[in-house]
């Protein structure tokens, strides 16, 4: 078999036998009110973080959600839609479908908001998703893409931008290794798809994700995930994986590149009142400022003996330079 079979043989078992926290570290699902998650539901919350992002989902979108597992996050994405077909769900394992087509109809019974016909649940894949060009106004996905080859990743995104409409938005968590997993490791099809081994490192993560075409990337939480011990995993020094919730803007990328937001702000300490570098970037002396990492680094060029870089926070919810 291909590993995208042992995949989806994999996940075909743990749609018919729940097995809590198999894959992932488990989240506790997003509190929101009047959303009653049933109890199967929560079972099979195999995500490692989240996609669901309440900001980002103003104005009653039509979201995109790829891998639909046990249906919780096509539930939350619908708590803001609340319309038939507001959530489109692709999922590539038939007895995925129906593990989710119950919880879906189980969580009509517990909220009285919501129908079934809000989430349309379709056979397809991360590499032909079943909707035309600039239809949707989000994409999320949440640990599935780590499992992918660097081939299949590329496409996966490249599918992802092309779905999107102008300034819509790729909304992920998939876990990031805090450097490139051993090659025997990667080979295991088994531990990548229970996400343990396919993993990127986060440069090669990001840029990925640039190469796709989308020009500016938030990250909204990175935080530790699992550890591969030496003993276990026959490794030189342990190895730690990360959790990373991103969202990607389908918006063009600037001539000097990419706008990554990490949380870093810029401080400017000189002696006027307010620094302009004449590129949109005003300071405000004493006052951070919200910057992508590119501004940044070139405010560190710029005006080094007058700024404070600030690290990232790894934790950035708006209202940057850019």
């Amino acid at each position: 078999m291909s590993y995208l079979e042992t995949t989806a043989k994999f996940y075909s078992e743990v749609a018919q036998t729940p097995q809590v926290g198999l894959c992932c570290v488990q989240s506790s699902p997003l509190q929101l009110p009047g959303l009653k998650v049933p109890y199967q539901m929560q079972q099979m919350n195999y995500g490692c973080g989240t996609t669901v992002h309440p900001a980002e989902l103003i104005n009653e979108p039509t979201v995109l959600y790829v891998g639909v597992g046990g249906g919780l996050e096509a539930l939350q994405f619908a708590y803001f839609s609340r319309r038939s077909a507001g959530v489109i769900a692709v999922e590539p394992v038939s007895a995925m479908r129906e593990a989710a087509t119950r919880n879906l109809e189980m969580a009509a019974n517990e909220n009285p908001w919501f129908e079934p016909s809000f989430v349309e649940i379709r056979e397809g894949d991360a590499f032909a998703l079943p909707v035309p060009d600039a239809s949707v106004d989000v994409v999320a996905q949440n640990c599935l893409f780590n499992i992918f080859e660097p081939a299949d990743l590329s496409k996966a995104l490249k599918e992802a931008f092309r779905v999107l409409k102008p300034g819509g938005r790729l909304q992920m968590s998939d876990p990031i290794a805090t450097r490139p997993i051993p090659m025997h490791l990667q080979q295991d099809e088994r531990l990548r798809a229970m996400c343990l081994s396919g993993a990127f490192t986060y440069e090669e993560y990001i840029q990925r994700i640039v190469d796709a075409g989308f020009g500016q990337v938030e990250i909204r939480a990175r935080r530790p995930y699992r550890l591969l011990d030496q003993r276990s995993y026959r490794l030189e020094e342990d190895l730690l994986l990360e959790s990373l919730d991103s969202v990607s803007f389908k918006v063009l990328i600037p001539e000097d590149g990419a706008c990554i937001f990490t949380g870093k702000t810029a401080i400017y300490t000189g002696e006027q009142e307010v620094f302009d570098d004449s590129a949109g970037h005003i300071l405000q002396r004493g006052v951070p400022a919200a910057v992508c990492d590119k501004t940044a680094a070139k405010f560190a060029a710029l005006i080094s003996e007058n700024v404070l870089i600030t690290n990232s926070t790894w934790h950035y919810t708006g209202g940057g330079c850019c």
